[in-house]
């Protein structure tokens, strides 16, 4: 019997490694054949490609918005289903999904499964250019996210709320998956070293990230003569609206408020340095790395807003703070700098919390059973 065709459809061949290849793994294991469609990274791309996982180049650039590129990727979306007739397609993240999913859907593919994982800058800006291109998007949402035989995965109730108010998506297609799901083995519990507190800021160096919020609460609780390191673990993101430049950083560094030490690749390693786990950001879908660093025993300070406060109960696990307020962020830092016993005492909530509701384990199957579901509607 033929296997059943699958195809992902992401925009960064990372993020696929970091937040969906243990899915495409199961998949084969029980029988896909695999394909996964994503700008090229050699690095990525060759640990795909050990899982015995088809990877297919596409010119997609995460914040271009040419209309020559939107056509040569629309047009490369195009041959590639067309050629791969694939039995699943799977897209995740803004552009896969409005754009593979329309093209999944005139193309005739039996079922597609969507995963909306955060609305990003757009949905974040303000006034009346905003307001018509949010329309333009949930209007171009609304079609890829109607094919007859598909399911759409929200990752939190806000999102959510946000699609059925606008009525982009039927309520019936949908799936809650909170997650990419993080394995405890890979992420163990680590007692913090000893030294002074380390605040770790782990993400990308843009604005919606809340690097400057978090750049000046360190500059307060510095001027305040907190005994603390405040360390950067990113890269810059120059196709991204809100990114700050390298140049801005080293002014930082200079300045001796923060440390930088750039992009990982050894996230287990590194959270376990830490003392505290801070992303102030300004909306996420679910933010994998307060998972990870609730797995590894880290208190975690972030925002009250859709994403982050799905992993992080105020007070339980780590602190919400307001949006943009760098001085609310200030002294939830310092009240967990100083105050170790809380620190640890949250830390031990939050790996018990990723054990009960974040497990790789229950990731996978959730999304194996997204795909069953489809196939038998499919074979109906």
């Amino acid at each position: 019997m033929k296997p059943k065709r699958l195809l992902f459809l992401l925009n960064d061949a990372p993020f696929f490694v970091t937040h969906r290849l243990t899915v495409a793994l199961a998949a084969r294991a029980v029988g896909f054949e695999v394909h996964v469609a994503v700008p090229f990274e050699a690095r990525a791309v060759a640990q795909i490609e050990a899982g015995g996982i088809i990877v297919h180049d596409v010119p997609l650039k995460r914040g271009a918005r040419g209309l020559a590129g939107e056509i040569k990727l629309l047009a490369a979306y195009w041959r590639l289903i067309g050629d791969l007739k694939p039995d699943v397609v799977h897209a995740v993240t803004m552009k896969p999904v409005v754009y593979g999913g329309s093209i999944a859907r005139l193309r005739g593919v039996p079922a597609v499964v969507n995963a909306i994982t955060g609305l990003g800058y757009l949905f974040l800006i303000q006034g009346p250019a905003a307001w018509l291109q949010r329309q333009m998007v949930l209007g171009l949402y609304r079609f890829a996210l109607g094919h007859p035989n598909g399911r759409v995965i929200f990752q939190n109730p806000d999102d959510l709320a946000l699609f059925l108010r606008h009525r982009a998506v039927k309520r019936d297609i949908t799936v809650m998956i909170k997650g990419c799901g993080v394995d405890s083995r890979e992420y163990p519990y680590t007692p913090e070293p000893p030294g002074p507190p380390l605040v770790l800021f782990p993400a990308r160096i843009i604005g919606d990230k809340g690097v400057r919020e978090f750049v000046a609460a360190a500059r307060i609780l510095k001027a305040e003569g907190i005994n603390a390191r405040f360390r950067l673990l990113g890269r810059t993101d120059p196709d991204n609206p809100t990114n700050v430049t390298e140049a801005d950083v080293r002014v930082w560094e200079a300045e001796g408020v923060v440390e930088w030490c750039g992009f990982s690749t050894e996230m287990p390693v590194e959270l376990a340095l830490a003392h505290i786990v801070c992303m102030p950001s300004y909306r996420e879908g679910l933010p994998r790395v307060l998972i990870e660093a609730a797995s590894i025993g880290r208190a975690v300070v972030t925002t009250d807003v859709p994403g982050c406060r799905e992993v992080v109960h105020h007070g339980d696990n780590g602190l919400l703070v307001p949006v943009r307020d760098a001085v609310a962020l200030a002294l939830a830092l310092r009240k967990l700098i100083e105050d170790p016993n809380l620190r640890r005492a949250m830390g031990a909530r939050g790996r018990a919390r990723v054990m009960q509701e974040f497990s790789a384990e229950g990731f996978v199957a959730d999304s194996l059973g997204v795909y069953g579901a489809v196939l038998r509607e499919d074979a109906q």
